[in-house]
């Protein structure tokens, strides 16, 4: 088994089709294509596709391989990844990632204690959703991630950080923006904007709480990200359970308003890839609770 294989394992199964895959991802001919994926069925020993009428569909064999396969692509991008960085000692970098809305509040303290540590270090940061930074972190792409704990990873550690409540956003104008907190049973009425399924541990927390107070969220629409959920609320009316930290990047036409009662939380990490072996990274996890006590600091003074 070669990782060609695994590569156009994953383009087919991804597009559904053969013929999208050979031309669309993969600029080969659909015959040979067709060809490496029978002799990739003849190794593992089981069928990985089944034919239909409109293109092509994964087994229950095959559905199991695919997450094996991405994660085995995921490892050896981390190795290259890690032996390009050991090849260029001059050239030290740290990357960290964020989730969209974090790094207004973790940014400048993790700076901060990044200087102190490494003056002279190139310091790289970006925003993505969670379940991308944790294939950034697993491919060898960021040093530290400030993210969820996601399920769908393999060799990441996560160290807990805060819990932070949800809060309802929803248009200025909107009739519950007077409120000073607004009932779970209010949000029954309105439009919801719920997050897409690139979003697993939010939606979970998100669907637990209503089960929780008894009530029925029924997105209308779904958004792929912090961002988007933000101009579908403006643009449609209509309201979004987001972390605390969407506060950060709200518009002057939208307002964050708490729950009444009992709020849920969703669990900030930080999470790093186990085989990192960064003195920096070492030093920098060491100095997390100095991270923690300036968030308090921040949240007590609003």
């Amino acid at each position: 088994m070669e990782l060609r294989h695994l590569r156009y394992f994953i383009a087919v199964a991804e597009e559904g089709s053969l013929s999208n895959a050979a031309e669309r991802r993969l600029h080969t001919a659909q015959p040979s294509l067709s060809r490496q994926i029978r002799d990739l069925e003849s190794e593992v020993g089981v069928k990985l596709f089944e034919r239909r009428t409109r293109g092509i569909a994964l087994t229950p064999a095959g559905r199991v391989f695919l997450d094996h396969a991405r994660l085995a692509l995921l490892q050896v991008e981390a190795g290259a990844e890690a032996a390009r960085r050991t090849a260029q000692p001059d050239k030290p970098i740290f990357a960290i990632g964020f989730i969209t809305g974090q790094e207004v509040t973790w940014l400048p303290e993790t700076l901060r204690i990044v200087r102190e540590e490494a003056p002279g270090i190139e310091v790289t940061f970006f925003s993505l959703t969670s379940p991308e930074l944790a294939l950034a972190l697993m491919r060898g792409k960021a040093d530290v991630a400030f993210l969820r704990r996601e399920t769908q990873t393999s060799g990441l550690t996560y160290k807990s950080l805060v819990k932070e409540p949800l809060v309802v956003v929803l248009p200025i104008g909107h009739r519950l923006a007077a409120r000073n907190t607004i009932r779970p049973q209010e949000l029954t009425r309105e439009i919801v904007i719920g997050p897409a399924q690139v979003a697993p541990v939010l939606r979970t927390v998100i669907d637990e709480y209503a089960k929780k107070v008894g009530i029925t969220l029924k997105p209308a629409y779904e958004s792929e990200n912090l961002n988007a959920a933000m101009s579908l609320v403006a643009s449609t009316g209509g309201v979004t359970l987001a972390p605390v930290c969407a506060k950060n990047i709200l518009t002057p036409s939208l307002v964050a308003r708490p729950l009444r009662g009992e709020a849920p939380t969703i669990d900030l990490m930080m999470g790093y890839n186990k085989s990192n072996t960064s003195a920096l990274l070492k030093r920098f996890l060491s100095r997390a609770d100095e991270l923690v006590a300036s968030f308090q600091k921040q949240i007590s003074l609003k």
